[in-house]
């Protein structure tokens, strides 16, 4: 991806919004000296979002080493690590209204709703963890127990995020609270696996407009679907490839974190980086082969 076109579009949407240092952060009111910024918001935002888009594993690598050094023409007034680090919750509130207002999807009336559990730390370092001591929770997955929190993502057929919101890990995938804000730019049918089962949910889901359809549970009777919702239940691993594009192609999740506001950072610029994919995990359901699909296994 070219680090300019994600430049343009973050400076561009920043000169419309009028966002400028001046936005305020949610922080707790320490008096420090106002220091002159260097660098932009808009190319600190960059900055962020494109380390998910590099092979760098580190973020203090890849700002030494790719920024300093390789990108040193395009970044020329780049400060030293330590100051950046400082800088980056400030862009927070300009990437999640970047993410939000420009790079959510539209959706197509086939969705996929799904979670993916974000660990903070090893399942041993629990009892010593302080970084999100009053923010994250345990939770259990497929998988096991963890510690961290969860990100629930509602995608299209082209693989766009739709919209997502993070919980604390024991959170309820079928909690109305976190529901009801998901799905309300959402139409049509919405494909779930087994954890959304839940009548009360379908039915309220139903008067929105929107069709849950999720796989039955061994001791449930069966039931007719049309042949298409079979197959398209089928095809909902298209959202479990896109959690794993998200956790090991943009690194939204890892134990390295030393303060909220820049996990926060971390996470919502992973979100954007995945927007500027040129290819996403699809169902090519509007291509001229789309009848595949109806005879694919």
């Amino acid at each position: 991806m070219d680090l300019t076109e994600i430049f343009c579009a973050i400076d561009d949407y920043c000169t419309q919004q009028k966002i400028n240092w001046n936005v305020k952060i949610l922080s707790p009111v320490v008096r420090k000296r106002n220091r002159k910024f260097q660098l932009s918001l808009s190319e600190v935002a960059t900055i962020v979002v494109y380390f998910h888009l590099s092979h760098y594993r580190e973020f203090k690598n890849y700002y030494l080493i790719e920024i300093k050094k390789n990108l040193k023409s395009e970044f020329p007034k780049a400060v030293s690590y330590n100051r950046f680090v400082e800088l980056m919750p400030n862009a927070l509130c300009v990437i999640d209204s970047f993410l939000s207002n420009t790079r959510m999807g539209k959706c197509s009336g086939i969705s996929f709703i799904d979670s993916t559990i974000l660990k903070v730390c090893d399942n041993r370092r629990i009892h010593s963890h302080k970084v999100f001591k009053d923010t994250a929770q345990r939770g259990k997955s497929s998988t096991g127990w963890f510690y961290g929190f969860k990100l629930h993502l509602i995608i299209n057929d082209r693989g766009e995020i739709l919209s997502f919101m993070v919980t604390p890990g024991n959170v309820d995938d079928r909690n109305s609270k976190v529901i009801f804000p998901l799905v309300k730019n959402i139409f049509g049918k919405l494909f779930g696996d087994r954890g959304y089962i839940s009548q009360s949910l379908f039915e309220s889901l139903y008067e929105k407009g929107i069709q849950l359809i999720t796989k039955l549970k061994k001791n449930m009777k069966n039931k007719l679907m049309p042949l298409v919702d079979k197959i398209l239940l089928r095809k909902r691993a298209i959202i479990e490839s896109v959690n794993d594009e998200l956790k090991n192609i943009c690194q939204i999740q890892h134990t390295r974190h030393r303060s909220f506001c820049n996990w926060a950072v971390n996470l919502l610029s992973g979100l954007v980086a995945y927007s500027f994919f040129p290819k996403k995990p699809s169902l090519n359901l509007r291509s001229k082969d789309n009848l595949q699909l109806l005879i694919s296994p």
